[in-house]
């Protein structure tokens, strides 16, 4: 994979800094008339500041530092020590990072997705929920989201993960969502591991099964 450094700026009141990664798939610079799909992965608190070296303790950015190869384009931004994903002015920023990011690399206009965990989490499904016909799909990992807005994400496809013993965030939060859309919601999916804590995201972003189901989906572009 090929990595690039940068640093968004946003042009807003709240003038948001995103330090930021983009790793690109080896053939990105071979393949000049193909389109790529696009992964946005969100970390975790522990992972906020002004460090991209943290950025790669999990996930998505930990895979790919190991040596795996994915054939989508991944951003991965940095959140500041005071921020959180799923705060207003940080997912107006995202969405607009995202868009910009679009028109420098040759992004599949389908085929753009969402995943996190812990805050990540969260903050993939507030984006969803603000944003619900942006994304492909989305893989948000022992996050949470306010249930009263939910019916937005009715055709959404969705696959929540968390740890039965999560004593951080429980696990209920993923399966109220799970429950209350399983009836609207034909892609929805639930995986609750039986003996995982809060860390259910090593397990999950090392299972392949989790990349094949996401890049299966596609969606009509704005």
């Amino acid at each position: 994979m090929i990595t690039e450094h940068h640093i968004y700026q946003s042009n807003t009141v709240e003038n948001i800094s995103l330090p930021y990664l983009v790793y690109l798939p080896d053939d990105y610079n071979k393949n000049l008339k193909d389109s790529y799909p696009l992964v946005l992965f969100l970390h975790g608190a522990g992972e906020r500041g002004r460090n991209l070296e943290l950025i790669k303790k999990h996930g998505i950015p930990k895979r790919i530092d190991q040596g795996k190869e994915f054939p989508f384009i991944t951003l991965a931004p940095q959140c500041p020590l005071s921020g959180w994903w799923n705060f207003d002015d940080y997912i107006f920023n995202i969405i607009h990072m995202i868009d910009t990011i679009s028109k420098r690399y040759r992004v599949d206009q389908k085929k753009i997705y969402g995943t996190g965990l812990s805050m990540g989490g969260f903050g993939i499904l507030s984006i969803a929920i603000s944003y619900p016909n942006y994304f492909s799909a989305i893989i948000p990992i022992c996050g949470g989201a306010d249930i009263n807005k939910l019916k937005t994400l009715s055709n959404l496809p969705i696959w929540l993960f968390h740890g039965k013993k999560d004593d951080i965030y429980p696990p209920e939060s993923s399966i109220l969502i799970y429950k209350m859309l399983q009836n609207q919601n034909p892609n929805i999916k639930l995986t609750i591991y039986d003996d995982l804590g809060h860390d259910s995201w090593t397990k999950t972003y090392e299972n392949d099964e989790l990349y094949k189901w996401l890049l299966k989906f596609t969606r009509n572009p704005l």
